[in-house]
């Protein structure tokens, strides 16, 4: 077969004629290789298995090995050795040449002590009832004139979205951050090991202390990824939500004005506010269970509605809308399912999963 494809017809290629054949082009080189004679195999070697005209010899060669190792420059890179020499009159190789040499040496490596590459799992929590997943974000409130940013933590239920407690400080700290959950711990009557609490990676989330405490509260602590802030959307929706009602102030004058504003808002949200994400109740009632009273009397009215005209509701008998079943973060896609990737609990696909985002700034 060799001899088949080196008397090939002018003009055909080895990569057309092995192809024809159905060889492998790598294999006919090395049996092509297999019959030449040794002046022939130098002949043939490539530019960098030859030796180069211009290298430098062994005499040289060892010379700037001596340089490199010395006892004045053992711990420098080649461009500071090279410009060191040159300014004392002196040239043993360019910086090209002092690489290769340290490279054929396997000495050519990072000296600095490096953080070998972190890999995240990505963050999957499931809630089907309030108080099995806690979300909690930090977000920046600017003051008036040149003063400093106040700091405004929200916890929320994952399920409701209810803002189960919130706080306005003069700064951040892994001290505020442990009081915080202290208080919603023992507020909502927590039992050890039933609770998730997700979060990013700032400073208090992450401190030793901050994590500690969750340990001895029984909470599981669960982190986002490195510069994923999707993974904590609810609470980032939340934020542009309580941003952007048509009353916010854009500044605060300190942050009792602030603390006094999030109050009524936050009283408004909980109890008031129609969530499109839950539909369209307010959290208060997904999270106290009240909704089936009300989604009930929606229904009656509903009903009442289509017997009188029924000609208007084109589609049939409406049906009043109930909050998703379970709400999650980071679901498993249907490509993810496909690669079978497993996770030790059945989460739904992403086409059933609620929006994690309401940015509606209103209750109609």
């Amino acid at each position: 077969m060799n001899q088949v494809v080196t008397e090939r017809p002018e003009g055909l290629s080895v990569t057309a004629a092995c192809r024809a054949l159905g060889l492998n082009r790598c294999t006919v080189y090395a049996r092509q290789r297999e019959g030449l004679s040794e002046e022939q195999r130098i002949a043939n070697r490539s530019r960098t298995e030859s030796v180069q005209p211009r290298a430098l010899n062994a005499k040289k060669r060892q010379r700037a090995r001596d340089v490199l190792y010395s006892e004045a420059y053992q711990d420098q890179p080649p461009d500071e050795i090279y410009c060191d020499l040159l300014e004392q009159g002196e040239y043993i190789g360019s910086v090209r040449t002092l690489h290769r040499i340290l490279a054929e040496d396997r000495a050519a490596r990072e000296h600095r002590h490096q953080r070998t590459a972190q890999h995240h799992a990505i963050p999957r929590l499931l809630a089907t009832a309030p108080n099995q997943v806690w979300t909690w974000d930090i977000s920046k409130l600017p003051t008036a004139g040149q003063g400093p940013y106040l700091s405004l933590c929200v916890v929320l239920d994952l399920y409701s979205p209810y803002v189960l407690a919130w706080m306005v400080s003069r700064k951040e700290n892994s001290t505020l951050a442990q009081q915080l959950m202290t208080e919603g711990a023992a507020r909502y009557a927590i039992v050890h090991g039933s609770l998730t609490l997700h979060q990013d990676r700032g400073a208090p989330m992450t401190a030793h202390g901050y994590l500690d405490l969750l340990h001895e509260l029984g909470i599981v602590c669960n982190h986002s990824r490195p510069r994923t802030s999707n993974e904590n959307a609810f609470n980032e929706g939340q934020f542009k939500t309580l941003k952007y009602p048509p009353d916010y102030p854009g500044q605060f004058e300190n942050a009792s004005h602030a603390r006094q504003w999030y109050e009524a808002y936050f009283d408004w949200y909980n109890f008031q506010h129609h969530h499109s994400g839950i539909g369209g109740y307010p959290p208060e009632q997904v999270f106290t269970g009240r909704l089936e009273l009300v989604h009930e009397q929606r229904q009656q009215v509903l009903d009442t509605q289509y017997r009188r005209h029924p000609e208007r509701f084109v589609q049939g008998a409406p049906v009043a809308p109930r909050p998703p079943e379970w709400v999650t973060i980071s679901p498993v896609t249907p490509e993810a399912a496909d690669t079978g990737e497993s996770l030790g609990v059945n989460f739904p696909t992403l086409s059933a999963a609620r929006a994690p985002v309401d940015n509606t700034s209103s209750s109609t």
